[in-house]
């Protein structure tokens, strides 16, 4: 669809969408804040931090100046933090609004800011008319760059928006589903991110893989009861974007939420596991942010609770794991009425 193509954020998964872009013939920009890395970047031909040893194909540039990154390109694919969606989308707020043809915007950043979803921040500062899509779903970027088979699905209220934009990202090894329901996708990609954190402490104190599997099911359940009180569709939790990322993160050790996870069960602060990762882990904002909203809609997610409580009030994980199991006991299938 696009042949000029700017991506924000040149982090680890940043770089690796920019890599599939510039498989399926694409002119990409890969744009970051550290202009000093990308230049260094450019010269060795590949992301020396993040994806070493892993080149970059033909098509894909490093490029430290926002403003020509984003000259003459009709997609811009946003792969910053949550947190820095909202100044990314003000620093490039002149160029968009002086482009006569709009370009798309694809965000690929997995969280929440503020309470609000990224689409909604979108709307904020583009207006509501702005053409956007989500892209979400079990992603390593390790594994994107090295081109192994993957999945991922596009989301836009204009499913034919949707389709577009799946078609810029599909092809190789690269399978991209298009979907309607881009709450869903969006909360799919945030939600996961606190439970991957609560897989790691269980799998740090040993308790295993009965325990793991609990806290994924039940974690998804958490998951749909979110989605319901904001009008996603029940479906998208048992997709890609839901069900997908959610077994991706809570049981492999690439996922710096359940690494974070882990550093806290051996007893590591939560600046010690930051610090020894090296990279944001969205999870821990995520757990504050969700738990503030899951407060305000009146939505019980105990799992998400524990995690806010361990990350931002000093709850010691064991004592997080016995609230969780002297909750009492519910029926299964009463959905509505059960944690």
């Amino acid at each position: 669809m696009a042949d000029n193509v700017a991506v924000l954020g040149a982090g680890s998964f940043g770089t690796a969408l920019a890599m599939q872009l510039a498989r399926q013939g694409h002119f990409v920009s890969l744009w970051g804040r550290d202009a000093k890395q990308l230049e260094s970047d450019a010269v060795a031909g590949c992301n020396q931090r993040y994806l070493p040893g892993l080149a970059f194909p033909d098509g894909l540039t490093p490029e430290p100046n926002l403003n020509k990154a984003l000259e003459q390109s009709t997609l811009w694919v946003l792969a910053v933090p949550s947190h820095a969606l909202r100044q990314t989308l003000k620093d490039c707020q002149a160029t968009y609004q002086q482009a006569s043809d709009k370009p798309i915007l694809v965000l690929a950043c997995k969280g929440l800011d503020n309470g609000q979803l990224p689409t909604q921040i979108v709307a904020q500062e583009y207006g509501e008319q702005a053409q956007c899509a989500v892209l979400s779903g079990p992603t390593f970027a390790k594994e994107i760059a090295r081109n192994a088979p993957t999945a991922v699905t596009v989301a836009a209220h204009d499913e034919a928006l949707a389709q577009d934009v799946a078609g810029s990202f599909h092809g190789g090894m690269f399978r991209v589903y298009s979907s309607p329901d881009p709450v869903g996708v969006a909360l799919g990609g945030a939600l996961k991110n606190p439970l991957a954190i609560a897989a790691g402490i269980a799998d740090g104190l040993g308790f295993g893989p009965n325990t793991r599997a609990a806290l994924i099911t039940r974690g998804l359940h958490e998951m749909q009861r979110l989605g319901e009180a904001l009008d996603a569709e029940p479906e998208t939790f048992v997709g890609l974007a839901g069900l997908g990322d959610l077994v991706l993160t809570c049981t492999d050790d690439q996922s710096r939420n359940r690494r974070t996870g882990l550093a806290l069960a051996a007893g590591k602060s939560k600046a010690e596991a930051v610090a020894e990762i090296g990279q944001v882990v969205e999870g821990i904002t995520a757990a504050k942010e969700i738990w503030q909203l899951a407060e305000k809609l009146g939505v019980e997610m105990p799992i998400n609770e524990q995690v806010y409580r361990m990350l931002h009030a000093d709850l010691d994980p064991k004592a997080a794991v016995m609230a969780l199991l002297s909750r009492p006991p519910k029926s299964e299938a009463k959905e509505a009425d059960n944690d």
